[in-house]
């Protein structure tokens, strides 16, 4: 089955078989697909774990006469897109673009794309998975993937460090990459004063694509020819303006979640023994940790060798999660910035060319959507919901049973806390509103969940009213 989201390279496209992924290159591209791997620059950028590897493989198919090769290229376990990123993994997919196009030229190959769709997190890092990306570099020739870089990656991320990370959601709507007129307009204007903003958004804004980079004065020029010394001087200025940018340090509302109210200690090192008896009795190979917060319980769990897909919808607690991941060489976390209430949809052509997060049409953690690849119909799922349902029902008005209807969509196992009215920070949502919330107690919520889960274990967590729950659905 052709991938729904593979249709606009003519280079060639990705499959789906009951054996696992592949892609079928065109013989339209042999010259460039050809140079690639004698010259040695995908063994380069395989060894540098930038580039995913592949095979290639003998495969019957009903190919026509423009078949050249298959390739079967290494799985990613989850399929991510960069509006569900934070400002450090934009910036490393950024960075990683570049240091791939440097490195391409020196083997006289040239990236022709440079969308941040064809970076994906693997092992802790980015990786670029379009192995049809390059192209035969000519000499004078500008970068064709110019413009496109600097609507995916400059673009974005100078609007996260110079208006808000929110902005990054912007993608969504654009998912061609946001236009250069309208990142120009966001910016305030004491960001378009620094050299990089000015010359490869504000400039480029405005000249488009009637001009190309000079590297000998610094400006920009008509187009039509660009030598290589000035195309290495582009992508390192490039990489220089990304460097530069940094996120704002501000506080978030649930940033300090486990500094401020619940975090004594006693609570802190019970919740972690409970949360650790339960994962130990289900040993899930994949964990989804829904309304993560910082990642504490996240990181856990990637210790324990879970695979573990971590989301928030605060982008500070998806920054610092990110972050001490990678400072801590975790290879099996992902941490997303997504609203639980708002996750990601369909979208694309047809909805189809980026899937949404959760589709409720079939589950998730079954392994038919093609968000993730994994498809050992034997491995284990377990979903996280820890100091999340108070925020499902008071802030967003979702009542228990839908909330019990949707986990049971989504996940075999679950891993949920409850947090009852008693609770300050229930106390803290309730301050300035009425209290309609009638059904939410620990009776209501069991009755609730009793509807489409087995409740195997019930834990009082010290220091608090708290109660931990591990349940199993019911088949």
């Amino acid at each position: 089955m052709i991938d729904k989201a593979s249709f606009r390279d003519p280079s060639g496209y990705v499959y789906h078989t009951e054996e696992g992924v592949f892609r079928k290159i065109n013989i339209r591209y042999k010259t460039h697909y050809d140079l690639l791997i004698s010259s040695g620059l995908y063994q380069q950028l395989v060894d540098n774990e930038w580039l995913v590897q592949h095979e290639e493989i003998n495969h019957k198919n009903d190919f026509t006469e423009s078949f050249y090769k298959v390739i079967k290229p290494e799985l990613i376990p989850f399929i991510s897109y960069p509006y569900e990123w934070c400002f450090s993994q934009l910036k490393d997919a950024a960075i990683l673009t570049l240091e791939i196009q440097k490195t391409a030229l020196k083997f006289n190959m040239s990236l022709k794309d440079a969308s941040a769709y064809n970076i994906q997190f693997l092992r802790g890092k980015p990786v670029l998975i379009d192995t049809l990306s390059f192209e035969k570099y000519n000499e004078n020739q500008p970068w064709q993937a110019y413009k496109q870089f600097c609507e995916f990656f400059l673009g974005p991320l100078s609007l996260m460090s110079f208006v808000d990370h929110r902005t990054v959601l912007l993608l969504k709507n654009f998912i061609n990459g946001i236009p250069l007129d309208l990142i120009s307009n966001l910016l305030p204007f004491y960001a378009k004063l620094k050299i990089g903003i000015y010359l490869h958004l504000i400039l480029h804004s405005k000249y488009n694509n009637r001009y190309t980079f000079d590297k000998k004065n610094d400006h920009f020029i008509k187009s039509g020819s660009l030598s290589k010394k000035s195309l290495i001087h582009l992508i390192e200025n490039l990489l220089n303006t990304v460097k530069d940018l940094q996120l704002c340090k501000y506080k978030t509302e649930w940033f300090e979640y486990y500094e401020i109210g619940v975090a004594n200690d006693d609570y802190l090192v019970h919740k972690e023994t409970i949360i650790s008896d339960f994962v130990r009795f289900v040993n899930p190979s994949f964990v989804y940790d829904i309304g993560a917060n910082d990642g504490k319980f996240s990181r856990l769990e990637a210790l324990r060798n879970s695979n573990v897909i971590s989301i928030d919808s605060d982008w500070r607690c998806v920054e610092e999660n990110y972050n001490c991941a990678k400072k801590s060489g975790l290879k099996n976390l992902l941490s997303l910035f997504i609203d639980v209430t708002n996750p990601s949809p369909g979208l694309g052509w047809s909805n189809n060319e980026r899937k949404s997060f959760f589709n409720c049409n079939e589950q998730l953690f079954s392994f038919t959507n093609t968000r993730v690849l994994i498809t050992d119909s034997t491995v284990c799922h377990l979903t996280l919901a820890l100091a999340l349902i108070h925020h499902l029902v008071i802030t967003n008005n979702i009542p228990l049973e839908k909330i019990s209807e949707f986990f049971a969509l989504n996940t075999d196992w679950l891993i949920i806390e409850f947090v009852p009215k008693e609770d300050e920070k229930v106390k803290f949502l309730l301050r300035n509103r009425e209290d309609i919330f009638f059904e939410y107690s620990d009776i209501g919520f069991e009755f609730a969940f009793r509807k489409h889960f087995t409740i195997l274990n019930c834990i009082k967590v010290n220091g608090t009213s708290r109660s931990m729950y591990l349940m199993r659905k019911i088949k």
